[in-house]
């Protein structure tokens, strides 16, 4: 199945072009990175369109993670804080995004436990709402590193940092791409799924944030019952090897977490769902050489 798509992107979107941009294995060439000893890797879980799974998926990561004994923080930057609610933890920082912003506040002090060994949260916020906002009239002149800043002091605490990133283009993504190692993007199989996939590979391309980032397309709530599921996941992922192979099936086990709060492992050990879930974090490690 084609992308809408110019000639130029039609065979780099998913692999081609892209792979030496998206999978460089270079040290970061940016100003000020390129010399930072950095112990804690970020995947961050982003999508510009909305509705694809990305928070189950970043609290399942991230539980994973954990279970790995890896020392995880999992951040939900998306202001319906479903990653928070998911989690037990109430969706509020002391202070709101405002003072987040402007004074620079003890981000330590922000942190919550989960429950869970080795997985703490920096919980959501309905003030997020204004961040961007924020981002743009406040930070210094280097706007898109502003949260990559504000999570510098947790290096020496945390091997892995997951981002539950909200949908859509903005300061925040940028600031996003900036800072994340990893760039792990759901994506349900039609047409316009794979639209703002193709929307997404174009602006990283173009605006070159960060020669690193590792971007990590696989297929979510796939359903094999819908035609229109089944080509799509079968011809792109043949097609374009940077898609990853594990794809996460629709399932009532993974809707569940909605009334469980908690990671789908965390109830539900034995599920073919939960062994797909695991099948996919280690393709994850095994892609971004963890």
């Amino acid at each position: 199945m084609g992308l809408d798509a110019s000639e130029k992107y039609r065979e780099g979107c998913f692999g081609g072009c892209l792979d030496p941009v998206m999978t460089h294995d270079s040290p970061i060439e940016e100003e000020g990175r390129s010399d930072m000893k950095r112990k804690m890797k970020t995947y961050a879980i982003y999508n510009i369109k909305g509705g694809v799974g990305k928070t189950t998926i970043s609290v399942n990561l991230a539980f994973l993670s954990a279970l790995d004994g890896k020392r995880t923080l999992i951040w939900d930057l998306d202001p319906q804080g479903g990653t928070s609610y998911y989690l037990n933890v109430r969706p509020k920082i002391k202070g709101g995004v405002d003072k987040f912003v402007r004074t620079k506040s003890d981000i330590e002090n922000l942190l919550r436990m989960t429950g869970y060994p080795n997985l703490d949260i920096l919980p959501s916020d309905i003030s997020y709402r204004r961040m961007d906002h924020l981002i743009r009239k406040t930070a210094d002149k280097k706007p898109i590193r502003m949260l990559e800043t504000r999570v510098k002091p947790l290096r020496k605490n945390y091997d892995h940092l997951i981002l539950d990133c909200p949908p859509d283009l903005s300061m925040v993504a940028e600031n996003v791409f900036r800072m994340a190692d990893v760039l792990v993007v759901p994506l349900i199989p039609t047409t316009l799924s794979l639209r703002a996939y193709n929307r997404l590979v174009r602006f990283l391309v173009k605006n070159k944030i960060n020669k690193s980032l590792r971007v990590l397309p696989f297929f979510n709530q796939v359903n094999e019952n819908k035609p229109i599921h089944r080509v799509v996941t079968r011809n792109v992922r043949d097609k374009h090897p940077i898609f990853l192979n594990t794809a996460v099936p629709e399932s009532n086990v993974i809707e569940a977490m909605g009334v469980k709060r908690a990671p789908v492992f965390s109830y539900a050990r034995e599920s073919a769902e939960s062994n797909t879930l695991k099948d996919l974090w280690q393709e994850i490690k095994e892609r971004s050489k963890d």
